[in-house]
């Protein structure tokens, strides 16, 4: 055993020596490989990540007038913040900060020194110009503490315009409230287009047309002050199509501002309130009576100041006029609005007739014109009216309407018997331009006869006369057909009429013989010299009328339009060019244009449709390479 020990341990010294030299060796083969790997990614680097698909940031579609400018549409904002620990001094950040959020220095200071928490938001929803000048300021070295993050907005360039139309979307810039961000909010939701694939909102068209309503908003704006009015609407409609071309509601809001708005100010009047029209309603009473065959154009009723009726029961209703105007047709019922001749108008028909006929004007029921909290106004059964609400609702009281129902009415008016129901929308057109849907507002529906039509805008044409209630609309060189109207409005705490608080208003369509423009104005409780439709209402009636005639291009005496059977020749488009200098392009069509917009070292903008009426910058003005250039048509 002694002699074989030696032998042994010299095996394991040997074997142990293999174990270390493979050790070694499968160690240098393994950073062998790590080197061979290493270079190799070295010299073949992998593909960079592709970059975010442009589709991952899908935004809410816009809002859009007829004329495609836009109305509402989806931005980058930003809300400013402040994390107390980094903040170095209290004053000099209030004085950094005050002059780029706008925020009063006290008040800056109020609200940092009173929260309790290190994070507080200073400013919400700040726009991009508010953004840039923090983060300049930041990259000053000033605003420590300050912070900007970023959030999805919603913004209204047209500020006030149309707000109530328009409505508005809440915190996250993403969910309509109110209006048509709310009415269509499963179409200007981002979504999927049905083959499997996200996409952006769709834009919705308006029948608005932003000049129009810039031109009643501030007719509207004017009138409320003037009156001392509680309220003011003034709306314009194509009697043809439905179109609403502009609805003015005022006192107003700006959606971009929310939080300094209140319900009132919110309120689209026009879809939404319900109040007694007056006697503007007796067109559609009177023609109610005149198509039923109960009353003709030589009926006579005489006026001596009032009307007066016993009933069965002994009940005594009397309904008082403004004047004792002695015999009266139809035509002078109009004219002077007699109140004594509508109501004994009335007596002729029976009350479900006159209740069905008036129906049928659509009153008592919404006209859908987009609106999701729409009026259907009030009109009840005959089986709760009682002995006097015939003859009362025959001169517009005991009646609540809309004044969108107001001008679906007066559509029947002006095409010879048709009703026509209004429209706020027009189409919706998907976020690559294709058509999703033409909003059809209704089958058009005979109410009346051409003849009853006919008469009735023949008397309104005589209201405008020296001796009618709205000589005051009056515009020259084209015939109106008005009425006005004067309504009385219930006293909440007396639950009768008010002695002090009155509705004005006043309704003309345009041309008399075919009209094809209505305009419509109610004052909400004016405390200005007069409350008098006539006096107060028919003048803001002429004023919008004279500027859309115009605008509109309506033919009128001194401005005719002249069709023939034969062709004219012109000279063909010859395209729009640019030098070094600007040009004038006032009265270029858009086809002119089109070859502009392949010029790559210029920005060039065009809005609209027709022809240019205004451009930046102006005719002369030096051209560089990034220059913006903007051209605005009608």
């Amino acid at each position: 055993m002694e002699h074989n020990e030696p032998n042994r341990q010299k095996k394991l010294f040997v074997s142990g020596k293999i174990r270390f030299l493979v050790s070694i060796s499968l160690l240098c083969i393994a950073a062998l490989y790590i080197l061979i790997k290493y270079a190799s990614t070295m010299l073949n680097p992998s593909p960079p990540p592709q970059p975010v698909s442009s589709n991952a940031f899908l935004e809410r579609g816009p809002i859009l007038d007829r004329n495609g400018r836009i109305l509402a549409i989806q931005t980058r904002l930003g809300n400013i913040s402040l994390w107390k620990p980094e903040m170095e001094d209290l004053d000099i950040l209030v004085r950094e900060l005050g002059p780029v959020t706008g925020i009063p220095f006290a008040e800056l200071e109020r609200m940092i020194t009173q929260s309790p928490h290190d994070f507080l938001y200073i400013q919400k929803r700040v726009d991009q110009s508010v953004i840039e000048a923090v983060e300049t300021a930041k990259a000053a070295g000033e605003l420590r503490g300050i912070g900007i993050e970023p959030v999805l907005g919603r913004i209204y360039p047209e500020k006030k315009l149309a707000s109530q139309i328009i409505g508005f979307v809440g915190d996250d810039g993403d969910t309509g409230l109110a209006g048509i961000e709310y009415a269509f909010e499963d179409e200007l939701s981002p979504g999927n287009n049905g083959e499997g694939r996200s996409q952006g909102g769709s834009q919705v068209i308006l029948t608005i047309d932003t000049n129009v309503q810039h031109i009643l908003e501030g007719i509207a704006e004017k009138t409320l002050t003037e009156n001392e009015a509680e309220a003011v609407m003034l709306i314009a409609m194509d009697p043809k199509s439905g179109d609403i071309l502009g609805s003015a509601s005022l006192p107003d809001f700006d959606p971009n501002n929310i939080r300094g708005s209140n319900e009132v100010s919110r309120m689209d009047r026009p879809a939404v309130w319900a109040y007694e029209p007056g006697s503007v309603f007796k067109i559609f009473s009177l023609a109610a009576l005149m198509d039923s065959g109960s009353i003709n154009k030589n009926t006579v009723f005489i006026c001596d100041g009032k009307y007066e009726r016993t009933t069965n029961a002994g009940e005594n209703i009397i309904i008082r006029c403004l004047g004792s105007h002695g015999p009266v047709t139809a035509r002078e019922i109009i004219m002077y609005s007699c109140n004594a001749g509508a109501a004994y108008a009335s007596d002729r028909l029976g009350a479900d007739q006159f209740h069905y006929r008036l129906e049928n004007f659509g009153f008592g029921i919404r006209t859908f014109a987009g609106n999701p909290g729409e009026t259907t106004g009030v009109f009840r059964s005959t089986e709760r009216w009682s002995a006097r609400s015939k003859p009362t609702i025959a001169i517009g009281q005991e009646i609540s309407v809309s004044a969108y129902q107001m001008m679906q009415a007066a559509t029947a008016i002006a095409n010879n018997g048709i009703l026509v129901h209004p429209k706020i929308v027009s189409r919706i057109i998907s976020n690559d331009g294709k058509l999703i849907k033409n909003y059809d507002n209704g089958s058009p529906e005979r109410v009346i006869s051409a003849e009853t039509a006919g008469a009735i805008r023949q008397y309104m044409e005589d209201v405008t006369l020296d001796i009618g209630t709205g000589w005051r609309a009056n515009v020259e060189d084209i015939s109106l057909a008005v009425k006005t109207g004067t309504a009385e409005l219930i006293d909440p705490a007396t639950g009768a009429y008010s002695d002090t608080d009155f509705i004005a208003s006043c309704i003309a369509m345009f041309p008399a013989d075919n009209p094809s423009l209505i305009l419509y104005i109610v004052i909400v409780k004016p405390k200005g010299a007069s409350y008098l439709g006539g006096r107060i209402a028919a003048p803001p009636i002429r004023e919008a009328a004279e500027a859309l005639i115009d605008y509109l291009g309506i033919p009128r005496g001194r401005n005719p339009q002249v069709s023939h059977q034969g062709s004219v020749m012109i000279d063909s488009d010859v395209p729009a060019e640019m030098g070094d200098l600007m040009p004038d392009f006032t009265g270029y069509s858009k086809r002119q244009l089109v070859p502009l917009l392949m010029r790559d070292d210029l920005r060039i903008d065009i809005r609209g449709d027709g022809w240019v009426i205004r451009q930046s910058p102006a005719p002369g003005t030096p051209l560089h390479p990034g220059d913006a250039v903007l051209l605005e048509l009608e």
